[in-house]
């Protein structure tokens, strides 16, 4: 079937993160190896709209791969949040049906996340032949995404360097995180920091079981301490959710191109609540007089602090995890295009296999396995509830194992 496809437009889509550029250049090695031109379709979804006004496209030849760097984060495509949808054009596929036929393209590698992946699916049904190649660093799609190991492994460092500004000022530090609705970042990065408290959103945070967990552990560890020094981090995804279930929201930032409220301040709230609860706690001034923290007037309780390291965890450098899975993701895309495949979702490359499932299926929002929180309360880590546990099971495995994220 390969006859069928001679040009191919890659677009990459949604938010920046780690392995795009992997994807980018696996696919056009693919094409190559096919014998397929491979064509930068620049800005996502606006360029795919704009295609009919475009003079001409990047052709990823060779030589012009070589300046893709697949260890980069972002993408030289560059990415724009549209959803084509939306755009108040009633002809708008049959537009960029005119525009792919206008650079003779067959069909569109396209790399991006749920929303992205719901254009896909839209693109699709109209005719246009596309397979995708996941990527979110929110790692909330059915399948492993480009993106989430690199986010992961920066929020790790930066979560384990605020502890020595914690442990030099007896801080506690609350660190807020991108992952929209699914708390994986937040959950899988706090753990390899070796964070005290994990605030998700699959679980509704009880305030007075987490400052409970705060007052206990901090005070120890400096009481512990030979000079009286200890900090106490927590780590908490944009979506936390209170105790009465309800989402923090930014409410003066409206609402992005695909109709979602701008989470804002997650942060801000849980540093605000624990202090409250500091400043109610009739005993805190006494045990901060006992470690010789306490000055009247001036510091008599602990001081919280809030850091939003934000693009800083989507930014830099890919780690080699996702540059390996860009890279097969993206020549597994195009395999699949060769095949005659369309509207399906790259998966893996497992040996010589590639498995890819619908788009539809693969799309739908993953969340934080809460037997595995449980597991880690187990631990001593607070999640902001009473501790689950869970029930172990155990299981013999035979032959080789794969683990995703």
């Amino acid at each position: 079937m390969a006859d069928s496809v001679k040009r191919i437009g890659i677009i990459t889509s949604g938010g920046d993160c780690g392995g795009l550029n992997a994807i980018i250049k696996g696919a056009a090695l693919a094409g190559n190896h096919h014998g397929i031109c491979s064509f930068v379709i620049p800005h996502g979804y606006a360029g795919l709209y704009n295609l009919v006004e475009y003079d001409e496209l990047v052709e990823l030849t060779p030589e012009r791969l070589t300046v893709v760097e697949a260890a980069i984060a972002g993408s030289d495509a560059g990415h724009s949040r549209v959803k084509l949808q939306k755009i108040a054009d009633d002809g708008k596929y049959a537009r960029i049906r005119e525009g792919l036929a206008k650079f003779q393209i067959d069909a569109l590698v396209i790399s991006g996340g749920d929303d992205t992946g719901s254009v896909v699916l839209d693109l699709a049904e109209n005719g246009i032949r596309c397979v995708h190649a996941p990527k979110t660093m929110d790692l909330d799609l059915q399948t492993y995404s480009v993106g989430a190991d690199s986010t992961i492994s920066r929020i790790a460092n930066y979560a384990r360097d605020l502890k020595t500004t914690g442990q030099t000022h007896n801080r506690v530090i609350v660190m807020e995180v991108f992952g929209r609705y699914a708390g994986h970042t937040a959950f899988r990065g706090g753990i390899a920091a070796e964070a005290d408290a994990i605030l998700i959103p699959e679980i509704a945070v009880d305030f007075n079981i987490v400052y409970d967990h705060l007052k206990t552990r901090y005070f120890n560890r400096i009481r512990r301490s030979d000079v009286h020094a200890g900090t106490y981090l927590i780590v908490v995804a944009e979506g936390l959710r209170n105790a009465s279930g309800e989402g923090i929201y930014d409410e003066t930032a409206g609402v992005d191109a695909f109709g979602h409220k701008r989470l804002a301040g997650a942060g801000r709230y849980v540093r605000n609540e624990l202090k409250k609860r500091f400043n109610e706690d009739e005993e805190i001034r006494d045990t901060m007089k006992r470690v010789g923290m306490f000055i009247q007037g001036i510091y008599e309780r602990p001081e919280i602090r809030t850091i939003t390291p934000g693009h800083l965890v989507r930014c830099g450098q890919t780690s080699a995890f996702d540059v390996n899975f860009g890279i097969e993701a993206g020549a597994a895309a195009v395999e699949l295009l060769v095949q005659g495949l369309s509207n399906v979702t790259v998966v893996d490359v497992h040996g010589g296999r590639i498995r890819y499932m619908g788009t539809p299926e693969a799309i739908a929002q993953r969340h934080v396995d809460l037997e595995l929180v449980g597991f880690h309360e187990r631990l001593g880590v607070c999640f902001g509830r009473k501790p689950q546990g869970v029930n172990l099971a155990f299981s013999e495995v035979h032959g080789a194992v794969q683990r995703h994220l």
